[in-house]
């Protein structure tokens, strides 16, 4: 099985890559994150606990080229990918009054736009999977009805954005073979929880989220197609 994760040096993808890696058989992890020095921590913490060697990547999902340069990124013996985890995200904590034009067009090109332009260019070697799944991690920020917070205006409308094109993109590929979802969390103790709620401390650890997406991303995906699922047992 081969799986492409996004934002994978820290946090809730970071816990991912090992999570694939423990669970199943013969899989081929292509782990893709900025910091090329976390990322080559998490390949040897792949290789020492479960004696998997991943293919990692540092790569800026911000730039504009990102639909082009993307798939120059990957493997070329790469024959097909089979799950796509579209993790990678930013958020800013600005009063709406304080927010900039170019603080909005940074969250929107990483939250929003590069799942968009990342699962466009690698579409081609998703329909070669029989059980291709795009998995977009979305947040209950961005969840229609659920509690919003001031501050996180530009970062809840991104998601909110991604979880709607969760929805476009299954309609657009529904004569294919790939499937696509969105998981929109809730708190999880990460680096990014802290930049929004500095004095929160969630019930959700990283591991116990990662465990959650990645069972879900290998098993649901031909079950749930176009569905944007709330993923929390707290507010925020």
């Amino acid at each position: 099985m081969n799986i492409i994760v996004t934002g994978a040096s820290q946090g809730v993808g970071y816990e991912l890559v090992k999570y694939y890696c423990d669970t199943i058989d013969d899989v081929s992890i292509i782990a893709i994150a900025r910091s090329q020095s976390k990322l080559e921590a998490l390949k040897e913490e792949c290789i020492n606990r479960y004696n998997v060697s991943i293919e990692i990547v540092s790569f800026d999902v911000s730039k504009d080229d990102v639909a082009t340069s993307f798939i120059k990124t990957l493997p070329p013996a790469l024959e097909k990918i089979d799950i796509l985890i579209n993790n990678s995200a930013a958020l800013i904590n600005k009063p709406f009054q304080d927010a900039t034009y170019s603080d909005a067009l940074y969250l929107y090109k990483v939250n929003t736009l590069a799942p968009y332009f990342i699962t466009q260019s690698i579409l081609e070697l998703l329909k070669k999977s029989p059980l291709a799944h795009v998995l977009n991690i979305s947040s209950m920020g961005g969840f229609q009805g659920s509690s919003k917070f001031p501050g996180l205006s530009l970062y809840s409308s991104t998601k909110a954005a991604l979880s709607n094109l969760t929805e476009c993109l299954a309609e657009e590929l529904s004569q294919t073979n790939v499937k696509v979802n969105a998981l929109a969390l809730g708190s999880v103790n990460t680096s990014m929880l802290r930049d929004a709620f500095p004095d929160y401390i969630s019930p959700n650890s990283p591991e116990s989220m990662a465990q959650f997406i990645g069972d879900f991303s290998i098993n649901c995906g031909s079950i749930f197609n176009g569905k944007v699922l709330p993923v929390s047992n707290s507010t925020p």
